[in-house]
């Protein structure tokens, strides 16, 4: 991999050709942008008009005069026409799933908000998929929200839509799905089932699970039914083509790939040898996977800047949108088991001794941990964690990462800068402000704590956690600097940052949270040429439109992979 060291060189070369330009088309840019202004992300020269790319890499930046002197005959040469250009948007953690067509047989029903806004609406869009598919065959549906629908959907409601297809449907949270009685009848699941460790079936007054499956109640609830359709290697690939599509789309260029598993790897290469778009990969394996990790790096092989090895991730504690991550006071809801305000989460499944073991054999490995972790009482188990671990093996900058870190107080975000840890916030008020309406207006001042962090010198690394919340990074900004739902309402506008804050950490944020702040992040010289043409200046419109504006061209590595038609 690259190192910034390289930049003074190529800085040199370029402040040469300013005054002795070359006559061979070697030494000119393949690309430069001029008449563009450029948010650079640099912050000794936070603006620019023009740049220059050679290969992969930007190697100059400046005005637009000095620019169009290293214009030779083969340079392409794009006229921004005043439009902004910031560096590519660096999402750190989401989940990569292929897109099928909803209509296939491996389409998951869309029960988002934007598709489905009643019970009615959800059980008739349930129904129509289970008209298409097989008897006996599972019907899926995902992403609806409870606060948006007034409740959450029950096994009661699901048998409406079918009582021969077992059903099984995910919150947009990804942490609390619910089954038909169907899938509970083939899964063995009665009145006599326990909650897992770190999981739990709601219940009605008699004590029978009502299908609403929390935590790892959910694949306890799928296991006695047939398996899903398989895709085909060539679905997969398709539905990835399409997926990273999507992302570039969005002015998005690098992901931190948060899935455990590895059986992607595969196809993320195929798809960039056969020159698919595709965005740069931070890919995130689980525990099980550390030996594996332990023999590539020892033979060399995490990979590169298009697709590397890195963190390893894993669960500790649950979720604030599926409201199941565990909390020092209880939630400000009511119980409904008991009418009181009594419930404080569902415990993580590991022990802090288990914990402890699993933090430093990461640690002790030398890799970076990425622990997913939401409630104050996890988060402080998982700080336990790492700082013993550390004073058993001190180890400079390890950017341990916590995920999402979203129920925080001034003492837990002092440890976490003591630390030296990299928090991987959430900025989906947008979408899931009401969510926060259980953790009660107490605690809304220190949740998702953006400005608090970055303010104490914490680095923040930009997530849409997607498909939790949409990988729309110009949406994500407008969430961390308005903290205002879709409908109008604030949480915890003490948490607000400035625009060019919110730019910063979803690129050089997210850089720095793959140990890449030396090759990309930012429009700068020796850095790689990955940057997005906006239609607007997100500094400039008013904070409410920043979602609205588009993106308009894509580039990685300085080759075009995305344009707006």
């Amino acid at each position: 991999m690259r190192k910034a060291a390289c930049a003074g060189t190529v800085l040199l070369c370029v402040v040469l050709a300013l005054f002795c330009p070359a006559k061979d088309k070697e030494s000119h840019p393949d690309l430069v942008v001029v008449n563009a202004h450029v948010i650079t992300v640099d912050r000794e020269n936070p603006r620019a008009e023009a740049f220059a790319v050679k290969g992969d890499t930007f190697i100059a930046v400046g005005t637009d005069a000095q620019i169009r002197e290293l214009i030779g005959e083969d340079t392409i040469v794009l006229d921004a026409g005043g439009r902004t250009v910031t560096a590519g948007f660096i999402d750190a953690h989401l989940h990569p799933r292929p897109i099928y067509p909803a209509h296939s047989r491996l389409g998951t029903v869309d029960l988002s908000p934007a598709s489905v806004k009643t019970m009615d609406e959800l059980i008739n869009a349930l129904s129509a998929k289970a008209k298409t598919t097989p008897p006996g065959q599972w019907v899926f549906g995902s992403g609806y929200q409870d606060t948006k629908l007034g409740r959450h959907p029950t096994r009661e409601d699901l048998d409406n839509a079918s009582a021969e297809h077992p059903i099984s449907i995910k919150h947009s949270s990804g942490h609390v799905s619910v089954v038909n009685s169907l899938a509970l009848k083939n899964a063995g699941i009665t009145t006599d089932t326990p909650d897992p460790p770190g999981g739990g079936f709601d219940r009605d007054e008699d004590g029978v699970p009502n299908g609403v499956c929390r935590e790892g109640a959910a694949g306890l609830a799928r296991r006695g039914s047939p398996p899903p359709p398989s895709a085909t290697r060539e679905e997969k690939l398709n539905g990835y083509r399409l997926c990273f599509e999507e992302y570039l789309s969005k002015g998005i260029t690098s992901i931190g790939d948060a899935g455990a598993g590895g059986s992607d790897i595969p196809l993320y290469q195929e798809l960039a040898a056969h020159g698919d778009p595709v965005v740069r990969i931070y890919k995130m394996l689980g525990p099980p996977n550390l030996s594996r990790l332990k023999d590539l790096r020892s033979a060399g092989r995490l990979g590169d800047e298009h697709l590397r090895l890195g963190a390893v991730k894993f669960f500790h504690g649950n979720s604030l949108s599926g409201r199941t991550c565990w909390l020092y006071e209880p939630y400000e809801a009511i119980n409904p088991k008991t009418g009181k305000k009594d419930y404080y989460g569902i415990p993580p499944g590991r022990s802090q001794e288990e914990l402890d073991k699993l933090v430093y054999d990461i640690h002790e490995a030398g890799f970076q941990l990425a622990c997913h972790s939401n409630g104050d009482r996890e988060i402080d188990m998982v700080l336990n964690a790492i700082e013993k671990a550390l004073l058993k093996l001190p180890r400079r900058d390890h950017r341990h990462r916590i995920e999402h870190c979203s129920v925080v107080n001034p003492r837990i975000l002092d440890r976490v800068r003591k630390l030296g840890i990299v928090l991987a916030l959430h900025s989906y008020i947008y979408e899931h402000g009401d969510k926060m309406d259980d953790y009660g207006p107490r605690r809304w001042p220190m949740m998702h704590p953006n400005r608090s962090a970055v303010e104490m010198g914490i680095p923040v690394a930009g997530t849409s956690d997607s498909p939790v919340s949409a990988a729309e990074p110009l949406l994500r900004i407008q969430s961390m600097v308005t903290r205002k739902t879709a409908e109008g309402r604030v949480y915890g506008p003490e948490q607000r940052v400035s625009v060019e804050t919110a730019i910063r950490i979803w690129t050089m944020g997210g850089a720095y949270a793959s140990f890449e702040e030396d090759v990309k992040g930012s429009v700068e010289v020796g850095k790689l040429a990955d940057f997005v043409v906006l239609s607007h200046d997100p500094t400039e419109v008013p904070l409410d439109r920043i979602k609205d504006i588009q993106v308009d061209r894509t580039y990685v590595g300085g080759k075009l992979a995305f344009i707006r038609q």
